[in-house]
């Protein structure tokens, strides 16, 4: 699934929100930064497996903020699946 989705579906982005979204079973896929710190990421991939939620890497934070449509990094983002 192509990055450019961000744009034009429901997400959330930041880990917070994503862990929530996560948790709460409204993520149908993640997107994690490969340059952020593992130990930011790496819980949110741990949660993704428990819960069976498709992650996808992206090479860096900048990208991943570019996708989402925000001026800055970000670690995480999250597609909400569209039937919540």
């Amino acid at each position: 699934m192509p990055l450019e989705t961000l744009k034009s579906a429901d997400w959330v982005i930041g880990l917070k929100q994503v862990r929530k979204a996560v948790e709460s079973g409204r993520a149908s896929r993640v997107f994690l930064a490969d340059d952020a710190d593992a130990r930011v990421t790496e819980p949110i991939a741990s949660l993704c497996d428990e819960q069976g939620v498709a992650v996808e890497h992206v090479a860096t934070m900048k990208e991943l903020g570019k996708a989402g449509s925000i001026d800055v990094g970000a670690a995480a983002a999250a597609l909400i699946a569209s039937h919540c």
